[in-house]
């Protein structure tokens, strides 16, 4: 039996709701995590290109009506590739057999690599369009993204979902539910790791603020493809770690995989984080060496102004 751990805060998973004529209408935190790092990312975007001084001579690779513009395709992106990788990468067999409810995404199950596969494709259509640096403009985006990280896994943790592996550490979570409950070898309550807060911290502020640092402070957006590769290393290395006391996909999980093992080397393995995000940091790494290697080495120069 492991020791009783912290209490969840049940806060539920709706800001408010109503019913009008029997239809309830909800406003759901994941919801709002979704729209308001949208919001705080396009701020940032806005803050970094009103800098000529961060940029090389070219300037900023978009002006404030493309970028947005791009705000919509990155919106269409990010739900239509994180559905479609949810639906891909973790439940095919389920949606091939119930296809109609591809299209129910207020039902819950979105992918990250899945919504970054999205707005991948998304900028790379939209700098086509434009005629628009691609490195440059994924920059931006990777300046973007680490908010919406942020307040997306704290709404996986307040709708007591993706939680972690039964632990005993103090700050152990008790999280409601049967599922949750339902540890093997356990009797009496069941704590676990608040594994959404740990990638929460490092996918989403730590990361965040390395690469607000490294664009304002150390002058990187002169290196175009730098931050992404930052980025794509940063993500990858933490979802990798976090992996590891994170609570397995159940449809990997069989009496002979407890530890939910998607890919297996002999007796060791990788979990689907795990498959999908180390080739992410070694992306980024490969990306890192480009960038520097084709744009001198000015990681090094800061930049005229930081204001």
């Amino acid at each position: 039996m492991l020791p009783a751990g912290l209490p969840f805060p049940d806060i539920g998973t709706d800001l408010f709701s109503f019913d009008i004529g029997g239809v309830t209408f909800a406003l759901r935190w994941y919801a709002l995590s979704y729209i308001f790092g949208i919001l705080i990312g396009w701020r940032i975007c806005l803050s970094a290109i009103s800098r000529p001084a961060l940029w090389t001579s070219a300037g900023p690779p978009l002006d404030r009506t493309q970028i947005e513009d791009l705000l919509t395709w990155i919106i269409i992106g990010v739900i239509a590739g994180g559905r479609l990788g949810f639906v891909l990468f973790y439940q095919p067999a389920y949606y091939l057999a119930n296809p109609l409810e591809i299209l129910m995404v207020w039902q819950g199950g979105m992918s990250f690599h899945g919504g970054f596969a999205g707005v991948v494709i998304a900028a790379l259509l939209f700098c086509l369009r434009q005629n628009a640096s691609l490195l440059s403009t994924g920059d931006l985006l990777a300046l973007a993204t680490p908010p919406g990280l942020f307040l997306g896994r704290l709404a996986n943790f307040t709708n007591n979902e993706l939680w972690g592996r039964p632990t005993d550490v103090p700050w152990a979570v008790i999280f409601p539910g049967d599922v949750a409950q339902a540890c093997p070898g356990i009797s009496g309550l069941c704590a676990r790791h608040p594994s959404q807060l740990y990638e929460a911290v490092l996918e989403g502020l730590i990361l965040g603020i390395l690469l607000i640092y490294l664009a304002w402070g150390r002058g990187l957006l002169k290196t175009p493809g730098a931050l992404v590769g930052v980025f794509l290393t940063g993500y990858g290395i933490a979802r990798s770690f976090v992996e590891m006391f994170r609570q397995p996909d159940q449809q990997f999980v069989t009496a002979d995989n407890p530890i939910g093992h998607a890919l297996h080397f002999g007796n060791w393995g990788l979990t689907m984080g795990q498959v999908l995000s180390a080739p992410m940091a070694l992306i980024g790494l490969a990306l890192i060496l480009y960038s520097l290697r084709h744009s001198g080495n000015a990681a090094d120069q800061r930049p005229n102004t930081v204001a």
